[in-house]
């Protein structure tokens, strides 16, 4: 049987004949869904390079982590279990050291403890925020861990009576707004200025009524409106600030957009043109009791606006590109190697990703495979402008996976952007994009017609100079011969 398959391999090599290799032969735990919505085994895109515990570092357990940041080349674990921050250095050579563990920061010349902090953010002046949760407050701080502020409860922030003040993570953009999502507030994100002042609730999510709930509303008595609870915003469950300024955040709510990218106006200016929503799986099951929709508890986006989602439901980590196309997934729940239980964080440093989960303590570090790459540098010389040279990248895809139909459409758009009509139009015929096909056929139509013109126009002279002419002179002949 092996050796029927190695002969198989082997013709649809030498044929030209592109050969997907399955998971089942690889170990491979990538996929991506093809135009028909069917999940399709893919070549790894990340490899798993590293496994960290606390208890490698001499620190014990990681208990219950809830966050990760990453700048240059230090990663913080939020390791709210234990109250602390601990703080790592990734080496060029894929090793790890351990730079210091923080169990509280100095205000007014003492120290004061942190409890069950939960999120935090480092900027690139030095400055620290951290969400130190259970002592309702959020701490500014300098490079050396001095309170510049302490941020409370603020007043007017309409928080409900019977919540407590419980921040749950940071983001600050570069005009120093400082951005926190809170538990129990369901209005946005909470702003503050840089003084540490409340701004405005921001970036509510939009509130979802179905059309059988908008039509028994209008049945109801005025009555039974009032006891009705009502429809109220969905809560983000976490915040990250990208390289361009703009807010990720997300929430788990499956009726309302499960990603979103704000501006300083705190509207959603994410991109959607990719064929699937950006929703994680497009379809499942029930295995081993997990079922329902993806939802995702974390951002991490790299400089290419490329993003990668991570799925608390089955562990999945799922990869947009800045059109929001699905590059691939991968990943899953459970104790293999680059599976998880209880996800909690991700984040990027470069390309490289690291993904927390809350239950085993454990942070899986994920680096870029050839194939990976090749993708990454196709996208990011598609996005500088560069096509003809991204086109080479998805030639690259193409050789390892023939069944990534995004190839097909980044070489498509790039012939499409040299002005190569003709070759264009055939790349968007093969995955089978209509809109892609006619926009190709329009430009080709009138290049021909601008190339071909002079043509018609001669034909057209013929047609109407010619006739004329040779009647003209048949009637001179005859009336010679009469004459």
């Amino acid at each position: 049987m092996k050796r029927f398959l190695c002969i198989v391999l082997a013709c649809a090599m030498l044929m030209g004949v592109p050969v997907s290799v399955t998971a089942s032969q690889t170990g491979s735990f990538t996929y991506i869904y093809n135009y028909w919505g069917i999940a399709t085994p893919s070549p790894d895109a990340y490899t798993v390079t590293a496994f960290l515990l606390g208890d490698q570092f001499g620190i014990g357990h990681f208990v219950r982590p809830q966050h990760l940041f990453a700048i240059e080349d230090r990663l913080y674990v939020v390791d709210t279990g234990n109250s602390r921050v601990v703080t790592l250095r990734a080496n060029p050579d894929g090793t790890h050291d351990l730079l210091e563990v923080r169990y509280y920061a100095t205000m007014d010349g003492a120290a004061t403890r942190f409890n069950g902090p939960m999120g935090l953010f480092v900027s690139d002046w030095g400055d620290v925020w951290i969400a130190d949760t259970y002592n309702h407050r959020i701490l500014h701080m300098d490079e050396n861990w001095n309170v510049i502020r302490e941020i409370l409860q603020p007043e007017g922030s309409l928080l409900e009576e019977q919540h407590d003040f419980l921040p749950e993570n940071v983001a600050v953009d570069f005009t120093r707004r400082l951005f926190v999502q809170t538990r129990h507030v369901n209005r946005g994100l909470m702003e503050f200025d840089r003084y540490g002042e409340f701004a405005v609730y921001t970036g509510a999510a939009p509130v979802f009524v179905g059309w059988w709930d908008r039509l028994w509303r209008r049945l109801q008595t005025q009555a039974q409106r009032d006891v009705q609870a009502p429809f109220i915003p969905t809560e983000y469950n976490n915040v990250r600030v990208d390289h361009e300024g703009f807010l990720f955040v997300t929430n788990t709510n499956s009726n309302v957009d499960s990603v979103r990218r704000l501006n300083t106006m705190g509207s959603d200016v994410l991109i959607r043109n990719g064929q699937f929503d950006i929703e994680g799986d497009v379809s499942w099951g029930n295995i081993h009791g997990i079922t329902g929709p993806s939802q995702f508890i974390d951002i991490a986006s790299l400089e290419n606006d490329t993003f990668i989602a991570f799925d608390r439901v089955r562990g999945r980590l799922f990869s947009y590109d800045f059109q929001g196309n699905l590059l691939y997934v991968f990943g899953g729940v459970g104790n293999r190697e680059g599976h998880f239980v209880e996800p909690s964080s991700l984040v990027s440093m470069g390309t490289t990703l690291f993904a927390l989960d809350a239950h085993t303590g454990g942070i899986t570090r994920f680096d870029f495979t050839d194939y990976g790459l090749a993708i990454n540098n196709a996208l990011d010389l598609y996005r500088r402008g560069l096509y003809e040279e991204s086109a080479e990248y998805w030639q690259d895809v193409l050789r390892m996976n023939g069944n990534f139909r995004l190839a097909y459409l980044g070489i498509a758009r790039s012939l499409l952007r040299q002005g190569y009509y003709r070759e264009a139009m055939r790349y968007f015929r093969l995955e089978n994009d209509a809109q892609g096909y006619g926009r190709a056929f329009r430009f080709y139509r009138r290049q021909w017609m601008e190339q071909y013109f002079w043509m018609f126009a001669v034909a057209l002279g013929v047609v109407m100079i010619v006739p004329p002419v040779i009647k003209r002179i048949n009637k001179v002949r005859r009336e010679i011969k009469e004459a």
